[in-house]
């Protein structure tokens, strides 16, 4: 069996380095059509959700790199939401629980709120 040379272990390695490399290059291009669905706004809502009004509605955007062009309201003040890159929605009240849309981020907020009030998150 031949020995294991410095020379071949560093061949191997750029080997595997360059696989892995290609699959990063190839991964997000194979992904491409479902990040298309990503940027699609969700239909507006505006219901009462225990005993709260919450509201959501497509934005024109305002420039902030995380403006994902959708705003949601919980009884008027804006509750900060944002995308993520799989698709689930986060917000600054129940910003490690992602969920599936807006309308649940809403929901999850007045969840977590227990009957406080929201207080305007300043999103620099």
């Amino acid at each position: 069996m031949p020995e294991l040379s410095r020379r071949r272990a560093l061949t191997v390695t750029a080997a595997l380095a360059a696989a892995a490399g290609a699959r990063t290059v190839v991964a997000p291009g194979a992904s491409a059509a479902g990040h298309e669905h990503h940027h699609d706004s969700p239909d507006p809502f505006d219901e009462v959700y225990q005993g709260r009004r919450i509201q959501g509605r497509p934005t024109s955007g305002g420039g902030h790199h995380h403006d994902m062009g959708y705003a949601v309201f919980v009884d008027g003040a804006e509750l900060h939401v944002m995308q993520n890159a799989d698709g689930s929605w986060i917000s600054v009240v129940s910003h490690y629980d992602p969920v599936a849309s807006p309308r649940a981020a809403a929901r999850a907020a007045v969840d977590e709120l227990q009957g406080a009030r929201l207080v305007p998150f300043a999103a620099n």
